[in-house]
C-alpha cells in the first residue's frame, strides 16, 4: 500500500515506542519521515531501522528554538509538511495531596505546551491536504488513580482537537487524535511498571497489551486520504479498554 507516497511527515517523540511505529509505517506507505526527539543514541537507532527514507533531529518539543530548528530543516529540504504526529509525552504518578509544581510543569510543558506549538510552528508549510495527529490517551476519558496530571494533559488535547477543527475550517488541513490504551512501549513500561503494566493489558476486552505497530496502522489512516473526511475526532486503539 502506498497510500502516503511522496508526502512528507513530522514524528514527534519518534526515536522509540509509538513514534516509531507510526514513522515505520509512514515510511511504508511511501512518506519521506522526519523523527524529532532528544536522545540522539535513539534516534540513531530508530534510523537504522527506518532506512534511507528517514532524517532524524534532535531537540525538545520543550524549547521552541528547537522546533524552529527543527521546520527549518525540513523547510529547506523538502518544502513542506503533509503530516505532523504530535506524539512526544511524558507521564507520571502523583496523588493528590502530593503534587508539586515540578509534577504539574514537567507533563502540561511536555503533553500540552510542547504539543501546541508542534503544531503552531508547522502550519506555516502545511497546506490543503495535509493532516495533523495528536496522541491522546485512554486515560483522557476515564478516573486513573494518581495519574490525573497526566491524564489531564491528554483531555486538554482532546479539546485542542475539537477547537482547531475550527480554526482550521476552510484551509484542508485535518486535525485528529489518535488515543491508545496499553501498548508496549519503553516509557509506559518505565512509568507503570513491568507487572502492573501487563496486567493492565490483560484486562482489556482483547487481553494483551497493544503493539506501536498497531497504532502506526491506524495512524497512517488518519494521515491518508482514506480519513478526508475526518476532523475534530478521536480514534481509540486501546484493545477495548476505555469502551466498555
Amino acid at each position: 500500500m502506498n497510500r502516503l507516497n511522496g508526502k512528507t511527515a513530522v514524528v514527534t517523540g519518534g526515536g522509540t515506542g509509538i513514534g516509531l511505529g507510526a514513522a515505520k509505517r509512514f515510511v511504508e506507505e511511501g512518506a519521506f519521515v522526519y523523527i524529532f526527539g532528544r536522545r540522539q543514541a535513539q534516534l540513531d537507532a530508530a534510523l537504522e531501522a527506518l532506512g534511507p527514507n528517514a532524517r532524524a533531529v534532535a531537540g525538545s518539543v520543550t524549547d521552541l528554538g528547537d522546533l524552529d530548528r527543527l521546520y527549518e530543516t525540513v523547510k529547506a529540504e523538502r518544502g513542506r509538511i503533509d503530516i505532523v504526529f504530535a506524539n512526544a509525552g511524558t507521564g507520571g504518578f502523583a496523588p493528590l495531596g502530593e503534587i508539586t509544581p515540578e509534577h504539574y510543569d514537567a507533563i502540561f510543558d511536555v503533553n500540552v505546551k510542547g504539543l501546541l506549538f508542534t503544531v503552531q510552528k508547522a502550519l506555516p508549510l502545511m497546506g490543503r491536504g495535509s493532516s495533523i495527529i495528536l496522541t491522546g490517551s485512554s486515560t483522557g476519558v476515564m478516573g486513573t488513580p494518581q495519574f490525573s496530571v497526566y491524564s489531564a494533559t491528554k483531555a486538554a488535547i482532546r479539546n485542542l482537537a475539537r477547537s482547531w477543527a475550527l480554526d482550521l475550517q476552510g484551509t484542508g488541513i485535518r486535525v485528529n487524535v489518535l488515543s491508545p490504551g496499553p501498548t508496549k512501549t519503553d516509557l509506559a513500561r518505565e512509568v507503570v511498571g513491568e507487572e502492573a503494566f501487563e496486567a493492565l493489558g490483560a484486562s482489556t476486552p482483547i487481553g494483551r497489551l497493544g503493539d506501536p505497530s498497531e497504532t502506526g496502522a491506524v495512524a497512517a489512516f488518519l494521515a491518508s486520504e482514506d480519513a478526508s473526511f475526518m476532523t475534530g475526532g478521536e480514534v481509540f486503539v486501546d484493545g477495548g479498554l476505555a469502551q466498555v
